[in-house]
């Protein structure tokens, strides 16, 4: 039986070591798509939600479980004890804090708000609610492509005119003012939290190009301090200017989309390549000083935007001149290579700049061979390895984390060049549904809870279980959040306390995702 449950309430059997009971939201749709593939179906009429957060009543804890059986941040709420039931006890210790949250989220990309406005308007907004409002995930970070990239449906620039160094010809593309501008705005008026949103561009204009492509191989003309570096630069204060203008405050650049991609290979999709040494200068002669004397001071400006490969050293690099090391507030990352690039690369990094913040910038699967299908709906597995990779992140300095394109169709595009992949949110406009992932509600595990400000806190204690991992957060209400996944086959407990007097006694299923909220 392929569908199990759909456009009706599914009721999951929570498994505990205390009276529990349920309660919270709409429940998941659930529907089968095989083996252990459970995704949520939303459409115009039903879709599930989550009640906003609150403290848990006196004595209380609060548990959110997700897991390859079809629990989907069930909620259920469980009593303290005074004895702690597993001999695996484990003291959330808030005195001993780490980095601060900036957020979590995903990108405003053409393929995004293409599929989003493919649906019908009441469906366009659950899609948007289950993101963005308190009965959501609530995302409070966005990243906007600057121009087009592999997921647009064509090249373009925002001044497209040869030789136009002075960039009078600049403006948006329709791409902006219909399917990012309009989404964003949609978002916000939906989010109770603010939305933190940073801009990256994959090219400059064919024209201020090495190979006159905004494809391939190819770098800026010139050398940093020349005139297409300044024209590049202004580039950047024209986007912050013209989103500001519709109303769209953007916090923070990256200095490039994988500077690497430009260098060595020769990709289909839009790319221009940077080593860490022109970034630097860049920063210090052209792109830093342009957005001080535009009187965008405020904008974080981040490098590198690439995998951990290059760190530290890229950041060495960066850093070692001090008039970019003052433009430059972080160093953005992507999670493509991290299974091969140990963690310690994060670590370093944070341990040489400890004023510089580190956020996890981009993350998508279904793109390499190994991956099989480009879109695999009710991937469990696929959930898993977000949740492993994010609190491996989180547990080594990484203030954040933000997912690829937050919706896309069946096939996993738009893409101009076919470089398909996959998504928490898989729109079929056909039907007008759209299929919530499990790679949503593993975002959601951090995102909801983890509001900005929030600081990671010492665990003291260990599960011996290799497949087990865990991270904890104390918010700036006071409450304390433990994530815990297991990735095993076999079932565990543990015992929490921050006090050594109470205890959140925690069964974890196997291969399941749990967050604990409780008091301080």
């Amino acid at each position: 039986m392929h569908v199990i449950m759909e456009h009706v309430i599914f009721s999951a059997i929570i498994l505990c070591f205390m009276s529990c009971y349920a309660f919270g939201g709409t429940p998941c749709a659930l529907k089968d798509f095989g083996g252990d593939n459970f995704a949520c179906v939303c459409n115009s009429t039903y879709c599930d939600t989550l009640d906003p957060i609150s403290s848990p009543s006196m004595g209380s804890y609060k548990l959110y479980s997700s897991s390859i059986k079809g629990q989907r941040l069930d909620q259920t709420e469980g009593k303290l004890s005074t004895q702690p039931s597993s001999k695996v006890i484990l003291k959330l210790n808030a005195n001993v804090t780490y980095q601060e949250i900036i957020g979590f989220g995903g990108a405003f990309t053409d393929a995004a708000g293409i599929n989003i406005l493919n649906l019908t308007s009441q469906s366009q907004d659950n899609l948007l609610k289950s993101y963005f409002s308190t009965q959501g995930i609530e995302y409070t970070l966005g990243r906007i492509p600057m121009a087009s990239c592999d997921f647009s449906t064509r090249e373009y620039s925002y001044d497209d005119v040869p030789g136009d160094l002075n960039l009078t010809k600049f403006s948006l593309a329709n791409e902006d003012l219909k399917f990012k501008i309009p989404i964003i705005q949609a978002a916000q008026k939906l989010s109770k939290r603010n939305i933190t949103l940073f801009g990256s561009p994959w090219s400059a204009p064919a024209w201020m190009k090495t190979n006159d492509k905004m494809t391939g191989r190819g770098t800026l003309i010139g050398r940093p301090g020349g005139p297409y570096y300044k024209s590049w630069a202004a580039y950047f204060v024209k986007f912050l200017q013209e989103y500001k203008k519709h109303g769209v405050d953007i916090w923070g650049v990256t200095g490039q989309n994988e500077p690497s991609d430009g260098n060595v290979f020769d990709f289909k999709f839009q790319a221009m390549g940077w080593s860490p040494e022109t970034q630097r200068d860049f920063i210090a002669m052209d792109l830093g000083p342009a957005i001080t004397q535009a009187g965008l001071g405020q904008v974080k400006i981040m490098i590198m935007d690439d995998t951990r490969l290059f760190l530290p050293l890229w950041a060495e690099e960066v850093f070692k001149n001090t008039a970019a090391a003052k433009f430059v507030s972080g160093v953005a990352v992507h999670w493509y290579q991290d299974f091969i690039v140990p963690t310690n690369a994060l670590a370093s990094t944070h341990e040489k700049f400890p004023d510089k913040f580190l956020l996890a910038t981009e993350a998508c699967l279904g793109s390499m061979p190994w991956d099989g299908q480009h879109v695999q709906l009710g991937s469990w597995y696929r959930g898993e390895l977000y949740a492993h990779d994010i609190i491996e992140d989180l547990s080594n300095w990484v203030t954040g984390w933000t997912d690829w394109n937050i919706a896309l169709n069946m096939e996993g595009g738009p893409n101009w060049v076919q470089n398909f992949v996959d998504s928490p949110m898989i729109v079929n406009a056909e039907k007008d549904e759209f299929y919530k992932q499990p790679m949503f509600y593993t975002m959601g595990h951090f995102s909801k809870f983890l509001v900005p400000g929030s600081k990671r806190i010492n665990i003291e204690g260990s599960v011996a279980d290799k497949q087990v991992f865990m991270v904890a957060f104390k918010r700036p209400d006071s409450l304390l959040v433990f994530i815990i996944l297991n990735r095993s086959e076999s079932s565990g407990s543990v015992s929490l306390t921050s006090t050594g007097q109470d205890f959140v006694n925690l069964y974890y299923p196997p291969r399941s995702l749990q967050t604990v909220l409780m008091s301080l």
